[in-house]
């Protein structure tokens, strides 16, 4: 078959250009053919309900709910989505969350109270409905409250901390699962066997089909578009040998087919495929190098794995923990402001979501790298626990004893306390450590950064609080 013919129907039942990307030609026709969310799909289930045609006795309209449909990339949220709206002929009107302003939502909401007059539902998508502002999402309220609408919305984010309340407790929430290997695997299959696909024109081996699966994780969209990437390569080769030659007919079960290899699919993703395995031996190899890098400070190496730990697909959050870790384990005080940049990080990679937080992890990443280095803090704190670990203490001083409760002057707390700002400098002659630790030092700053200043400042502290 060429690719270039018919290739069957859409969602609407309309003819498919076989032009489309095959993502979009193997969309799901129904419920059935949707992989990796069995929880969803059981009998009866809402989003049963919501997709296959109610019983007429119970009327137009009856029991259809907006839903929010919450899960990562690729799991079939657009696709639902449109099996929701062919359900009985519903219209399909479909917003950008980044270009949709106010008026336009109440336009689209209008259009649907004068269209379900006539008696025709309409389904109104909103992919990353998270971007949508607080007035934008509560602009849907009344189309959503009097059902003129039925919204789907799909987000990345959490719906608990991205979508406004009032709209979450008029919608169901359906949270989708990653999909797991054997339905990114059984896709890939499905596409290189069904006549909206690839309609056996090409094969693959099983390192190829497992390769795919690893570079697209649980992208379904992702794995498909390297597939058809790859298939492109092959059948343009196979067509460029088929002047040279007979076909090889010892392919095994794809015998008379070009056959898809490791190479082509490496080739196809314009990238060496990863060679990094985030359940496997490398993930702590890709990891412990990244850290070392940035402790190095090296800025290249730094981002060459931070790019192969992306490629893999390792939780962005994960990657942002560990460079807040070592803001301050490496950098410290060398640079106060470079753990701030890491906590900002942790918290934009979580209400950005990837592939935009790749941008953010770089720059966090790179400041930790190009930052002076000092371990000052990380050296106190251990030898301040090592203290404490080993019974190295004692009572806390009797004048930083807690004053305020009845009787505790009586007991001596707080008598002989110096209130520093009564000082200049606002430091006062006095000691803070147990008596059995007077004179320890756990902190040192380094020359390095910020600590070359802090040094002095600390050194000029300690001879006014007579501890130099």
């Amino acid at each position: 078959m060429d690719l270039f013919d018919s290739a069957g129907t859409d969602d609407a039942g309309l003819p498919l250009d076989a032009r489309a990307p095959l993502a979009v030609r193997m969309r799901p026709r129904s419920l059935d053919e949707v992989l990796g969310q069995d929880h969803l799909l059981a009998p009866g289930s809402p989003l049963r309900r919501l997709v296959e045609p109610a019983d007429e006795a119970r009327g137009r309209g009856a029991g259809v709910s907006s839903i929010i449909l919450w899960g990562p990339p690729g799991t079939g949220k657009t696709t639902l989505a449109h099996l929701v709206a062919r359900a009985s002929g519903r219209r399909f009107v479909e917003l950008s969350a980044v270009t949709a302003g106010v008026g336009r939502v109440r336009e689209v909401i209008g259009d649907a109270r004068r269209h379900l007059v006539g008696g025709e539902e309409t389904v109104l998508f909103i992919d990353e409905v998270h971007r949508f502002s607080r007035t934008q999402q509560d602009a849907l309220l009344p189309g959503v409250e009097n059902r003129w609408v039925v919204l789907v919305a799909a987000t990345t984010e959490n719906p608990s901390f991205s979508v406004v309340s009032p709209l979450l407790s008029r919608s169901l929430l359906l949270t989708l699962r990653p999909l797991g290997v054997d339905d990114v695997g059984a896709l890939i299959d499905r596409a290189l066997a069904d006549e909206r696909g690839l309609a056996g024109a090409v094969g693959i081996d099983d390192d190829a089909r497992r390769l795919i699966v690893r570079l697209a994780g649980s992208d379904a969209r992702k794995s498909l578009t390297v597939l058809e990437a790859a298939a492109g390569m092959v059948l343009a080769a196979a067509g460029r040998a088929a002047e040279e030659g007979p076909a090889d007919e010892s392919a095994g079960e794809w015998a008379g087919a070009p056959l898809i290899t490791p190479a082509d699919v490496e080739r196809a993703a314009d990238a060496a495929a990863v060679r990094y395995d985030r359940a496997g031996d490398q993930h702590y190899d890709v990891v412990s190098a990244f850290i070392k890098s940035m402790r190095g400070s090296d800025p290249d190496a730094t981002l060459h794995y931070l790019a192969r730990m992306i490629a893999a697909g390792e939780d962005p959050r994960y990657i942002a923990r560990r460079i807040a870790v070592h803001a301050a384990e490496d950098v410290g005080l060398a640079d106060p402001a470079v753990l701030a940049t890491a906590v900002a990080a942790q918290q934009a990679v979580a209400l950005i979501g990837m592939p935009e937080a790749r941008l953010v992890l770089a720059q966090a990443a790179l400041a930790v790298a190009t930052a002076p280095k000092s371990n000052a803090v990380t050296v106190g704190i251990d030898r301040a626990l090592a203290d404490v670990r080993a019974g190295r203490g004692g009572p806390v001083p009797a004048h930083l004893r807690d004053a305020h409760y009845p009787g505790a002057q009586a007991l001596g707390h707080g008598a002989g306390y110096l209130y520093p700002h009564d000082f200049p400098h606002a430091v006062a002659a006095q000691s803070h450590l147990p008596d059995s630790l007077a004179g320890a030092r756990y902190y040192e700053p380094t020359a390095n950064g910020f600590e070359k200043r802090l040094s002095s400042r600390l050194e000029a502290v300690r001879r006014l609080q007579g501890r130099s």
